[in-house]
């Protein structure tokens, strides 16, 4: 059917399907547009923000990944150290040689006395009590020893003002004093003079006695007498002391120096301090007690204050029998046992063999050095000593050629050793002895790193 016969009816229907088709496209048309890509160049301004928050965000991270490396690298761990014992000589051990029975001592245990006499004003310390160096343990009543330091100190201030005054010399007042008492002692002495010579004319005319001249010579002569001790006063305040008074009033005031010196030492001693670092292993006195440097009585003064000992240098004394004697050397080896726990063992040496026996008990004193004890270990408790056999009587004089460390302290055979609290990585190899290394050496430990070092227990 030709398009001028069709029917209104198709021809509408036509113009509508027309109409569908442009509108779909226009459609098309704006989705394609809003796909397009702008091309447009951005502003300056913003080119500079973007570029700004990317640096600043860049800084931040950068920072935060330095310092996460720095505390990585800086943080210090707490270890527990050893020292290495240097090597010594020794001698072949081929088993057990002897068993021995004896108490544990503390090498040096002092009695600490006082060197000055007193009553107890102050104690600070109890059995049990760890001390330090030079820390005050007592203190006695000092009002005693001040008074003799101020009297002290003023005997030397009078003494340097009298030696003041003689380098000095004499005052210019003084000078003229004694030149004015020498000129007055002068004119009653001319003056008696002329009484005398009036007095000799009238007793010739026989107008005066005898006993008028008499006395008027006697005046004469005791004026004469004033005169010449005026003017050797006069002279001697001129020329100004002499050279020996001078050193005899300093000889006296260095005397009074030592005074004054000794009076302070005697105050210092009023404090009585730790001779060493240690436990307190008995206190002697209680605030109120008389303490003395001299004879001790049950009941009266004390001799000492309280004793101290160095716990970390214990040993073990033994009485050896003479039949045993050639069993055992200077710096055999040994196994410890304390009765008290008999399932830890020390390592220990022979320290000192007495140079005399007993001769009531037959036997001779030997004293075992622990080399490293600990706090279970207490003087006076009872403990078994095995020491080891010799293939030798007499020592190897060489050493070994490396030292020993601890199971615990070594990985892959190096050890870290503390220095200056620096952990730097050694060979075991390398070790003479004398080190500080760690033990229970930790996983993150790395050579350089700062270690702080744990405190043992005493």
């Amino acid at each position: 059917m030709s398009g001028a016969n069709a029917s209104p009816r198709e021809a509408q229907a036509r113009q509508r399907a027309a109409s569908n088709v442009d509108h779909s496209h226009q459609g098309m048309d704006a989705e394609l547009r809003s796909l397009h890509i702008d091309r447009t160049p951005r502003s300056r301004g913003s080119k500079r923000v973007a570029r700004g928050l990317f640096i600043c965000i860049s800084l931040a991270i950068l920072t935060l990944a330095g310092y996460a490396v720095y505390a990585t690298i800086a943080a210090s761990i707490e270890v527990e150290i050893v020292r290495v014992a240097t090597p010594s000589a020794t001698r072949k051990s081929a088993g057990t040689v002897l068993h021995a029975t004896g108490y544990v001592v503390a090498a040096h245990k002092i009695e600490l006395a006082t060197k000055v006499v007193g009553r107890v004003a102050w104690i600070g310390v109890d059995r049990g009590d760890i001390v330090r160096e030079g820390q005050v343990l007592v203190r006695l009543e000092d009002d005693e020893y001040r008074a003799r330091v101020m009297e002290a100190e003023g005997q030397i201030e009078n003494l340097q003002a009298r030696l003041t005054e003689l380098e000095n010399g004499s005052r210019p007042e003084e000078i003229s004093r004694a030149g004015a008492d020498a000129d007055r002692m002068r004119a009653d002495l001319a003056n008696a003079r002329i009484a005398q010579d009036r007095t000799r004319m009238l007793v010739s005319e026989g107008i005066l006695s005898r006993q008028m001249l008499d006395d008027a010579e006697a005046r004469h002569e005791s004026l004469a007498a004033q005169v010449r001790s005026a003017e050797n006063s006069y002279r001697l305040v001129r020329t100004g002391p002499r050279s020996e008074e001078i050193a005899a009033v300093r000889g006296l005031l260095r005397q009074a120096e030592g005074n004054v010196a000794f009076a302070r030492n005697q105050l210092a001693n009023s404090v009585i301090r730790a001779p060493i670092s240690g436990t307190i292993l008995e206190r002697n006195v209680e605030k109120g007690e008389f303490v003395t440097t001299g004879f001790v009585g049950d009941r009266g003064a004390k001799g000492y204050v309280v004793s101290i000992a160095d716990l970390r240098d214990l040993e073990v004394e033994l009485d050896i029998s003479q039949n045993d004697f050639a069993k055992v050397a200077q710096a055999q080896s040994a196994i410890v046992q304390l009765e008290a726990y008999p399932d830890r063992k020390y390592q220990a040496r022979i320290k000192q063999i007495s140079p005399e026996a007993n001769r009531q008990k037959a036997t001779i004193q030997v004293k075992v050095k622990i080399l490293e004890p600990d706090e279970l270990m207490r003087p006076d408790m009872s403990a078994n000593v095995t020491f080891d056999t010799l293939d030798s009587p007499e020592l190897e004089q060489s050493k070994s050629s490396h030292v020993e460390v601890p199971a615990s302290a070594e990985r892959e055979g190096t050890v870290f050793v503390v220095a200056d609290g620096i952990a730097h990585r050694r060979s075991v190899n390398d070790l003479i002895g004398g080190e500080d290394v760690v033990l229970a050496t930790k996983e993150k430990m790395r050579d350089g790193m700062r270690v702080k070092i744990k405190e043992r227990e005493r």
